[in-house]
């Protein structure tokens, strides 16, 4: 079947289209060349006058995992409204702040989303991981597998083994959770909250160990590039949430010497103490480093207002947190030697202190980051806010006049502390494009997706331009997901499950040996029962697995 989308103004700057009125030919899911005079088009969709753009990507949503379930069930409250079934063809979902599985895919593709990537599989977990997200109907996804605090790469690099020998860990690891990159979260911290520590920076030393996170993100880093990933090291900075931490980042950017990491909800990672309450905004400070230090990107975790719960496997910050907890309530778990994590419900306000100023500084380092390449739209959902409102943080982007007035609005205090109403900038339509679309697939390895080029999967959304941008992105007019329509007019019109995406670097199998001896003598399951096969999530013939390319093995290390 031959469909063409014709005249429609295109934003693809994979392939630097800025606003050009084009047409699009698709056939079998994917994107072709312009067939030849008298070939029969089966169907056509007139776009004239429309926003035409790839399928948005969310590269950093809580959307499985065990802490996921466990912020859902937090939140009971969450789950008696909002259901998702628009009709007959949507199998009932409920929730908000954390939706359930078919509600989370569903809204996800109202606002013209075709993919979204959990940040934090623990691979101890990471069927579950799996198994969770191949419910979530009508998008892409994948997910980060969790290092850097488990007790078996402490182990080695306490050791002092080689690097050729830790490459082949994470590989394997990556292999094992059918993940796509790799993420730290508070380097070491997870496991020095283990052994009594309750702050962790980046030179400071693992209590049994003997290791700093300056050590871990470094060997990480390396072996991540030297593995050939694409997606560099996600790193989900120690010290979240602390006055002071812009020191804690801007050295930790440092402290990998050159090999390309992602920071992310770095939002929560630039605070100060200046002021009289000792907490102040670290963005500017941030921004200048990003845009110095070629090898480093971001995501904002941006805070909006309102309640949500949040949930992350950083039980070291989170048990710091519980007592800000509103309703009232929280849970901190430890998960084998690998992990843990945190689950604690918070309502932001506009009108708090340090909620304001969050919110300011999140739109600061947006609005100072001058490569859109290199900074990505995210709400480190569900932390700082629901991914359903990323619509109204579009806005906040495009709009100076809209976001200026929301600032005016805000806690005086705050308001003294920020220079956000003098940053002029606005972002364009093309801006938008490469950090929700083009930026984003590059990111994280997606070769096929986030463009319009020929060969490209279908993964298509058209917009109405209107003004008011965050009623245009919160409804689109049409969504294609390989070649399939499967929103009209904001609607859900046909379901479908997405693909999950992998990578699969390569490893020497002999690592094998050392990581089942590590199983037999400490965990309480074996090695190769943790291993999540291709028929798992493939089994029911809802989804298929990608595997994505990767940049080929480098030379080992001598």
């Amino acid at each position: 079947m031959l469909i063409k989308l014709s005249g429609g103004t295109i934003y693809d700057p994979a392939h630097g289209i800025d606003g050009k009125a084009m047409d699009i030919f698709v056939r079998d899911g994917r994107i072709v060349e312009k067939p030849r005079d008298g070939e029969r088009i089966d169907q056509e969709y007139n776009l004239a006058g429309k926003v035409v753009m790839a399928g948005a990507i969310d590269m950093h949503t809580h959307i499985g995992g065990g802490k996921v379930n466990i912020a859902r069930t937090m939140l009971p409250e969450d789950h008696r409204h909002d259901p998702a079934a628009h009709s007959d063809l949507c199998r009932a979902g409920c929730g908000h702040a954390v939706p359930s599985t078919l509600t989370a895919g569903y809204r996800y593709a109202e606002m013209g989303y075709t993919a979204g990537f959990e940040p934090a599989v623990l691979p101890m977990n990471a069927r579950q991981a799996h198994l969770e997200m191949g419910d979530t109907p009508m998008i892409d996804k994948g997910g980060y597998a969790m290092l850097g605090s488990d007790d078996l790469f402490l182990r080695m690099l306490a050791a002092k083994q080689d690097q050729n020998a830790i490459n082949d860990y994470v590989a394997w690891t990556i292999a094992a959770s059918q993940g796509i990159g790799i993420k730290v979260v508070n380097a070491g911290g997870i496991n020095a909250f283990k052994f009594n520590q309750r702050f962790l920076d980046l030179d400071e030393q693992n209590s049994y160990y003997g290791i700093t996170p300056r050590e871990v993100l470094k060997t990480l880093a390396r072996a991540v590039h030297e593995l050939g990933v694409p997606h560099p090291l996600h790193v989900h900075g120690n010290n979240l949430g602390v006055p002071g931490n812009v020191e804690t980042t801007l050295n930790s950017m440092a402290g990998v010497e050159g090999y390309p990491m992602h920071l992310t909800h770095i939002q929560f990672h630039s605070y100060g103490t200046e002021g009289d309450r000792k907490f102040s905004s670290g963005a500017a400070r941030i921004a200048e480093a990003i845009n110095k230090q070629k090898n480093i990107s971001a995501d904002v975790g941006q805070i909006l207002f309102g309640q949500t719960v949040t949930a992350s496997g950083d039980q070291m910050s989170q048990f710091r947190n519980a007592g800000a907890g509103s309703p009232h309530k929280s849970v901190c778990m430890d998960i084998e030697c690998d992990a843990g994590c945190g689950v604690v419900p918070f309502k932001y306000k506009d009108q708090n202190f340090v909620n304001a100023l969050q919110w300011a500084i999140g739109l600061e380092i947006f609005l100072l980051v001058d490569d859109p390449w290199r900074i990505f739209l995210t709400t480190d959902h569900p932390n700082g806010a629901p991914f359903t409102s990323y619509p109204h943080l579009i806005k906040l982007l495009m709009d100076k006049t809209f976001r200026n007035d929301m600032f005016a609005s805000l806690n005086l205090d705050a308001q003294k502390m920020s220079t956000l109403a003098s940053i002029d900038r606005e972002y364009s339509l093309y801006e938008i494009a490469i950090m929700t679309r083009a930026g984003a697939a590059k990111l994280v390895g997606l070769h096929d997706r986030g463009h319009l080029g020929v060969g490209a999967a279908a993964d298509i959304t058209v917009y109405t331009d209107i003004a008011d941008r965050e009623k245009m992105f919160e409804k689109p007019d049409y969504v294609f997901k390989d070649g399939q329509l499967i929103v009209k007019d904001g609607n859900i019109v046909r379901v479908v499950w997405g693909a999950t995406h992998t990578v699969k670097p390569e490893f020497d199998r002999g690592i094998e040996k050392e990581i089942k001896q590590y199983f037999d003598k400490y965990l309480t399951i074996k090695m190769d029962h943790m291993k999540v096969s291709n028929d798992e999530i493939e089994g029911d013939g809802r989804g298929k697995v990608i595997v994505q390319e990767c940049k080929g093995r480098r030379e080992k290390t001598a």
